[in-house]
């Protein structure tokens, strides 16, 4: 595993290192506009240059010497400052470290507040009463980083003055970012755990502990710590994520984290730079997944070496709903709408209108039509999206059932800043169409897989396993009819809850200049284009907001199942010939199907035992 995971950060800092030349690109050129974009580009400067950096000796020499300098903890001058690389570093690292904590905070608390109403009706024995939730919080997982910081700091910050906007000066400038990062990533922590959490309370557990009058806090504290360990790895995931990925909230607010700096290394092509900030970021992942490995194993305790685990399946299916139907249907209108009209019309008389009759979405700083542009973007936006998010699901099942494989590769993968990712990808692929489906699916199967292998990790530690392996099941069949049967629903509610970051994430890529180009109508250049003016017209921005909002409710509420609404059959009474409406013809099947509940407090006997015997 060591040997596994230090080949594979060497191959990332060697690809990091090769980047100029995988991207066909002059670094002298691009190292000389980061240093002075008015200076002319002349042979005589591009020559001096190429021999101050060295870079007339070749790649390889230039990673020799960077990792031979490593090796007495000197990570090289910046080509662009000519300062110390690793001081800089450290410090970044240090105020990306600060503002995670503050965002994990927010996370949880946010987690814990989409799953209360689950803790507290399972741990009161009332599952029942527990509503199809979800469809808040998907609301809440979908809203794009940069958008919720520009609101924050024009709202909050500029509009109101409660809290500093811009800078990092001390613990009130921490407030606004913290929360553009935490809330998102609670709400789609708070989802998988909601998930889990019917299941542990079905376990007998929880049933004997309610029978016997233990109280509902502790009840709920046990199924927490029953459920958490299968999250773990993803809240590793988010430590790194939190740390290199908060690219555009520190942007925004003017911070000078890890993120921002490793962003301006990559534009800048100042290599030094970038390949030790990769490396803080790759220690980082590798420290924040083994103690989320080892945490989860102190958790569950004995009973996974033992095999005493018992499968968190859900205990009854999810009842299918009409809420997909009904959040589907309104994107589709919305899109039906928009295709009626054109999205490439310019009236410069009607810029940045308010929503109106002639413009219900209002317009853009070109004066086109909002309506339109969010119509005609859907059609790609969401025939790739899926077509990732399907891509992603197979690949991170398939090195989820690896988990030794897998393990040392998501944690390198996870973390890669998105922007490197897509220059890598770009650089080893080319520019072209594929090229942004190719850089979001090399990084959105890392989640999907690490959730895989936590599942798959306790579900072979469960006593019905156990039981069907010492009947001579074999490993295929366990595979088939046990483990998957385990994992893959749940994961592939992940996925869909992930379907909207990953078209935010295709259609960033073309604000970087790596996808889709202007006009395109795509929903990602729409937030892109339309940020700078979201305090004068934030119907140009909260439009193609809306729509991945109704996207990730549609994903999330369908993973239950959906039904047509229809009213209640009417029962023909054989008796009296009579016909009326009877309370069963108004359960659907799936209530119909349900067993009814086992009081833990009576003895179960077997069938045709009577209390005498």
């Amino acid at each position: 595993m060591l040997l596994w995971r230090t080949a594979l950060v060497a191959a990332l800092l060697c690809g990091v290192g090769l980047l100029p030349w995988l991207s066909r690109t002059d670094p002298a050129l691009t190292v000389l506009r980061a240093r002075s974009a008015e200076r002319a580009p002349t042979p005589e400067v591009l020559d001096a240059i190429r021999a101050q950096l060295g870079l007339d000796a070749g790649p390889l020499k230039l990673l020799g010497d960077w990792f031979g300098g490593l090796l007495h903890g000197d990570a090289g001058r910046s080509w662009i400052s000519g300062a110390e690389v690793t001081p800089s570093v450290l410090q970044a690292l240090g105020v990306s470290l600060l503002l995670m904590g503050g965002s994990l905070a927010v996370a949880v608390l946010t987690a814990g507040a989409v799953c209360a109403r689950t803790l507290r009706l399972g741990a009161g024995r009332r599952p029942d009463g527990r509503r199809s939730a979800g469809t808040g919080s998907a609301l809440l997982s979908t809203l794009p980083d940069f958008l919720t910081a520009s609101v924050l700091a024009a709202v909050v910050g500029v509009q109101l003055g409660w809290l500093p906007a811009l800078g990092w000066y001390g613990p009130q400038w921490m407030v606004l970012p913290a929360l553009s990062l935490g809330l998102p990533a609670g709400a789609l922590l708070g989802r998988m755990l909601d998930d889990l959490l019917p299941g542990a309370f079905a376990e007998q557990w929880a049933l004997a502990a309610a029978a016997r009058g233990v109280p509902d806090r502790s009840i709920a504290r046990q199924a927490l710590r029953r459920c958490v360990p299968g999250l773990l790895p993803n809240f590793g995931l988010f430590v790194v994520g939190l740390t290199g990925g908060a690219v555009a909230v520190e942007q925004v607010f003017d911070i000078p984290g890890l993120g921002r700096l490793t962003l301006q290394a990559a534009v800048a092509q100042d290599l030094p730079v970038l390949q030790a900030g990769t490396l803080a970021l790759v220690l980082l992942a590798a420290i924040a997944g083994g103690a989320a490995r080892l945490t989860a194993r102190l958790l569950i305790g004995p009973a996974l070496r033992d095999g005493a685990l018992l499968s968190l399946h859900r205990p009854t299916p999810p009842r299918p709903t009409t809420l997909p139907l009904l959040y589907g249907g309104l994107l589709l209108a919305v899109v039906a709408l928009g295709l009626a009209r054109d999205p490439l019309r310019l009236d410069t008389t009607a810029r940045l209108q308010p929503p109106s009759w002639a413009h219900p979405f209002g317009t853009d700083g070109l004066g086109r039509d909002v309506l339109a542009r969010v119509g005609h973007g859907a059609l790609s936006t969401l025939a790739l999206a899926l077509a990732v998010s399907a891509t992603a699901l197979v690949l991170g099942v398939l090195l989820g059932l690896l988990p030794r494989v897998s393990g040392p590769l998501v944690d390198t993968v996870n973390a890669v800043p998105p922007v490197l990712a897509a220059l890598l990808v770009t650089g080893v692929a080319g520019s072209g169409p594929s090229t942004p489906a190719l850089a979001v699916t090399a990084v959105a199967w890392a989640p999907l897989a690490a959730h895989t292998s936590a599942l798959l990790q306790q579900e072979r530690a469960t006593t019905h396993l156990t039981a069907t392996r010492a009947l001579g099941a074999g490993p295929l069949q366990l595979l088939r009819h046990e483990l998957l049967q385990a994992v893959l629903p749940p994961v592939v509610r992940h996925a869909l809850l992930r379907l909207p970051g990953v078209a935010l994430a295709l259609a960033a890529l073309g604000f970087l200049g790596l996808g889709a180009q202007p006009p395109s109508p795509e929903w990602g250049l729409l937030l892109s284009e339309n940020q700078p003016y979201a305090e004068r017209a934030p119907w140009a921005v909260l439009a193609p907001a809306a729509a991945l909002a109704l996207l990730g409710a549609v994903a999330v509420t369908g993973g239950g199942g959906v039904r047509w609404p229809r009213r209640p059959r009417r029962a023909r009474r054989f008796d009296t010939g009579e016909t009326g409406d009877t309370e069963a013809d108004t359960k659907t099947e799936a209530e119909a199907t349900r067993p009814e509940p086992q009081d833990p407090a009576r003895p179960i006997r077997p069938e045709g035992v009577t209390s005498d015997a």
